[in-house]
């Protein structure tokens, strides 16, 4: 949350030079909050400040800054001056920045940084985004199995300044293959002569460099971890991913769902809505939007095509939008908590004779529901009608009732079906559900409700 009142403040102070009242402000709480406070300044501004501070506060208040401030600002600096600011991030935020900033002006930056740096930015970069190995971070302590307690907790203290977390220390071979880990909790606690190999914990949970960003951060979930190590094919230790890495992945990923579902293309970055232009906004609505526009038209020949259906009983026009309602409402709740069983690995497409058992249940209830209350509406809407139709109230509180029950059954059906078929046929549940529901629904809902009537009515 940026903070405009702060902004005259620090404006004042950089007008005057008063470099120390400029430290004292950014190191008086936590980066990130400061980070927000500096937020409500210009680009140019911000670096003024962040210019008198020491390397690693200057990045760690960097770091914790939007990726797209990031961006602009790195398009401010000197290349002496990002590449060092740069050398001082953490390893993954550091990769982030670099990917998103233009390829000539990344391979202009490289050389500028120190080699082992440079190395170390290249391997996190070679991994394919959404994997484990795009997001993790290389900042992790480890320790020989033939340590004692003592040695260990001394190599950790030695370590602690330049990693991120210290609180899990990963135990590895000569190879680097993971074989272990052991908190810090359990080091202090153990008598000093203990060896590692005689306290650590062997069955170690882990991700694979490939696996799924999503999968990953469940697995940090599912097993309260503050981090989880990363190994490639040959189980050697490449990589850690820390919790708060972990939430950022369920934002970023929830983020995508809920544009998916909505028929949103392009990227799917959380908090880059203001940022956006809005062309870009145009480009990423308008294809759905236009594909569901011409499958609309079929909807509107179902409607042409019974036009003699409602000159006869004209009240029937009256409950068209309800149909549409319904329909889409109720298919809508089965296909978003499908889709979130299907995250969530609750539910796989092997589960779909089981979904359907229950959502029928379900549907069937609301059905009746709905029924009962469409067959009351008849009545209040029959005798208010200026064209009274020939048939009973009755007779059309039943067709009605009947239609809209048949509708609520096949479009919670239809919600269902769809995400599971995509998760069967490995596309995107969030992409199929929603746009292809809606549509489907309204042409379902129209042959329904026109086929059911028409028969029951024997017009």
């Amino acid at each position: 949350m940026k903070n405009p009142l702060v902004a005259p403040e620090l404006r004042e102070h950089l007008a005057e030079n008063n470099i120390e009242a400029l430290k004292e402000f950014c190191g008086s709480t936590h980066p990130g909050v400061i980070a927000e406070m500096l937020s409500a300044l210009e680009i140019p501004e911000i670096w003024q400040v962040l210019s008198h501070l020491e390397p690693d506060l200057r990045a760690e208040i960097f770091s914790h800054l939007d990726v797209d401030v990031q961006v602009e600002m790195a398009h401010l600096l000197r290349r002496r001056e990002l590449a060092s600011l740069v050398s001082d991030m953490p390893p993954d935020d550091r990769v982030d920045l670099l990917k998103r900033i233009p390829e000539d002006q990344r391979e202009a930056l490289l050389p500028a940084i120190a080699q082992a740096e440079r190395e170390d930015i290249r391997k996190l970069s070679s991994y394919p985004e959404g994997t484990a190995g795009a997001v993790m971070t290389s900042d992790y302590a480890t320790l020989s199995p033939h340590l004692t307690a003592e040695e260990a907790i001394a190599k950790l203290r030695h370590e602690a300044p330049d990693k991120e977390t210290i609180y899990y220390a990963y135990v590895v071979d000569d190879q680097r293959r993971l074989i272990g880990f052991i908190s810090l909790k359990d080091l202090i606690l153990a008598w000093p002569k203990t060896k590692v190999d005689d306290m650590m914990h062997r069955d170690v949970i882990s991700a694979h460099v490939t696996d799924d960003q999503e999968d990953a951060a469940l697995k940090i979930q599912k097993y309260d971890l503050i981090a989880l190590p990363v190994v490639n094919g040959n189980d050697t230790l490449v990589g850690i991913i820390t919790y708060d890495d972990a939430i950022d992945i369920f934002s970023q990923e929830h983020t995508e769902d809920m544009e998916k579902l909505m028929a949103i293309s392009g990227s799917h970055e959380a908090a880059s809505y203001v940022h956006t232009s809005a062309w870009v906004h145009f480009k990423n609505r308008s294809g759905w939007i236009l594909i569901l526009a011409l499958l609309g038209l079929v909807s509107g020949y179902i409607v042409q095509h019974f036009e003699g259906l409602l000159l006869q009983v004209a009240l029937l026009a009256t409950f068209m939008p309800m149909l549409a309602d319904t329909g889409g409402n109720t298919g809508s709740q089965s296909a978003t908590l499908v889709v979130r069983a299907l995250a969530v690995n609750e539910i796989t497409p092997r589960d779909t004779l089981t979904v359907l058992v229950k959502e029928s249940k379900v549907a069937l209830l609301l059905g009746l529901l709905l029924a009962l209350f469409a067959f009351a509406r008849v009545f209040l809407f029959y005798e208010g009608s200026v064209t009274r139709p020939t048939h009973s109230p009755t007779l059309i509180g039943l067709a009605v009732a009947t239609a809209l029950c048949l509708q609520v059954l096949t479009s919670t059906l239809i919600g269902a079906l769809l995400p599971l078929g995509a998760a069967k046929l490995k596309f995107d549940p969030a992409v199929v559900a929603s746009p292809a529901l809606t549509t489907i629904v309204d042409i379902t809902g129209l042959l329904i409700f026109f086929a059911t009537t028409k028969i029951m009515l024997g017009v």
